[in-house]
């Protein structure tokens, strides 16, 4: 495109070729000398001259001045095109030995090398261009004469007879050189458009390559992260498996010992068990009555009574082959395994903000909608029904009714609080307004060192051992789940909720004391 450009600005607009022995008029105009001349030559006698390309009169024959840059610049520009040799165009005159061409004549119809063209016509009609094959295209190809004109009709080049007698008789003509210069300006508007478009595309194109770039260094950033996860949970799991066989271990080899222990026990009362029931064996069998008769108490033989015994090995039986703490272990290793949550690390966190509207007027609202904090002042906001007028709650402007999102809540500056979830139905005022007394939200709450999740105003208690400064909110709309984290290392489950939602779910506060905030998920 660029040389198709710089071609067209090197172009006589007399010959429509590339610039020979360029010279400029006083109008600034160039023309190749020889095309210049030759208009000049037709416009003597006419009282004056004239530049073709502006029409700027002239009383004398204007000064040709050489415009040696042109011609540098249109000399380069030709040797990067293929030589005359190439092109295959040669020096009509020299038959003897082939002379590549440096010009053709139209009206001639012959091309000439440098030596036949100092000795050839210079009259007006013999109209000169760059070499060329293709002669019979510059002429009509009825009257056999050259194109001089263009019907702005019709559209096409025309010769001198088709303005007179031909079938462009009557039709609006203009020169050639008004014609492509005309043609020349539409080109060069739309090449600025073109232009303008590139510009556009190539900066799409860098705007698609930065966030590519973006995207490839967010992508190698989470693969490191869940490297590293991965790595921390196989460790947990390598610990978590040393530990419950070692537990395996050492309950079976008590147990063995145990029951070893017992059938020792068992062996000698049964050995014991054998002599009575031989012994009584013999008495049964004897005819002498005296004897018989004279045998000691025979109820003490009968004293067999094993309860203690039989309990044991009940026991045993029952539980002796359980490993203790495995079930608990086992549990432990479920939660590990909820914690894991790759989501957190691959998704960011929702960007969470409250919603005035709805704050209680004992809650201070930031300017950046992210915190809430307990505040004596009344904050005299007009009571509407969206409004909570007697719980310090407040609920998110967000809502969502699908997909999977979480937030997190720095929870450190307040030892009184409730977060969790709420449907926009829910109760406004009295008791079951609170988060979590109702079956229209669920809460995590924290009062005092007390911790506990609340659904439908039941309450489930919580291990103390919380890490007390950040909790995560997860919520999977179409799993029905609502979960709870306690942002420690590694962060540890708390508890789920589930449900069938039939409502979207707003996020809601609830702030007894201090402040707490809303905060992304990638600060910790």
């Amino acid at each position: 495109m660029a040389s198709a450009y710089l071609r067209a600005e090197l172009e006589c607009s007399i010959c429509l070729n590339i610039y020979t022995a360029p010279v400029t008029l006083k109008c600034g105009h160039n023309f190749c000398r020889v095309c210049i001349a030759r208009v000049m030559d037709t416009q003597e006698g006419s009282g004056g001259y004239s530049c073709p390309e502006c029409r700027q009169k002239f009383q004398e024959w204007p000064a040709l001045h050489r415009n040696i840059t042109l011609n540098n610049i249109a000399k380069n520009f030709l040797s990067a095109e293929p030589d005359q040799e190439e092109s295959g165009v040669l020096c009509t005159h020299c038959v003897d030995s082939p002379v590549p061409a440096v010009i053709s004549c139209l009206f001639c119809e012959v091309s000439l090398c440098d030596k036949h063209l100092k000795v050839h016509n210079k009259g007006p009609e013999h109209i000169l261009c760059d070499p060329t094959l293709s002669l019979e295209s510059r002429k009509c190809s009825i009257h056999k004469k050259i194109l001089e004109y263009y019907c702005t009709e019709d559209e096409t080049c025309v010769c001198v007879s088709c303005t007179v007698i031909g079938k462009h008789k009557g039709h609006e003509m203009e020169s050639l050189h008004e014609a492509s210069g005309k043609k020349r300006n539409k080109m060069r508007n739309i090449l600025q458009k073109l232009l303008i478009r590139r510009e556009e595309m190539e900066g799409r194109v860098q705007s698609l390559q930065e966030h590519r770039r973006k995207v490839e260094e967010k992508a190698a950033g989470d693969t490191e992260t869940v490297t590293v996860l991965f790595r921390d949970l196989r460790r947990h799991l390598e610990d978590l498996e040393k530990r419950v066989l070692s537990e395996i271990s050492g309950k079976a080899e008590r147990v063995s010992l145990s029951m070893s222990d017992m059938i020792q026990e068992l062996e000698i009362k049964k050995d014991e068990l054998s002599r009575k029931i031989h012994h009584l064996e013999d008495l049964c069998n004897m005819a002498d009555p005296l004897t018989v008769l004279q045998e000691s108490d025979t109820g003490d033989l009968c004293d067999t009574e094993d309860g203690d015994d039989r309990e044991r090995h009940d026991k045993f039986l029952h539980d002796g082959g359980d490993v203790a703490g495995v079930s608990h272990t086992l549990h432990t290793l479920s939660d590990i395994i909820r914690g894991v949550n790759v989501y957190f690390y691959i998704q960011g966190a929702e960007d969470i903000s409250l919603d005035v509207s709805t704050a209680n007027n004992k809650l201070l609202i930031s300017e950046d909608r992210k915190s809430a904090s307990r505040t004596d002042i009344d904050q005299n906001r007009p009571d509407t029904p969206q409004r909570f007028p007697v719980w310090p709650q407040v609920l998110s402007s967000q809502s969502f009714s699908s997909g999977r999102h979480y937030w997190d809540v720095d929870v450190g500056g307040s030892d009184g609080w409730i977060v969790g979830m709420c449907y926009p139905s829910i109760e406004r005022r009295g008791w079951q307004s609170v988060i979590g007394n109702n079956k229209k939200s669920w809460g995590l709450e924290r009062s005092g060192n007390e911790y506990s999740v609340r659904h439908h105003s039941f309450r489930i208690l919580l291990p103390a051992d919380i890490s007390k400064n950040r909790v995560r909110i997860d919520l999977d709309y179409e799993a029905g789940q609502i979960s709870f984290y306690d942002l420690c290392d590694p962060i540890q489950p708390l508890h789920t909720f589930t449900a069938s939602f039939t409502e979207p779910l707003h996020a809601g506060l609830c702030v007894w004391k201090g402040c707490i905030k809303i905060c992304g998920g990638d600060q910790m």
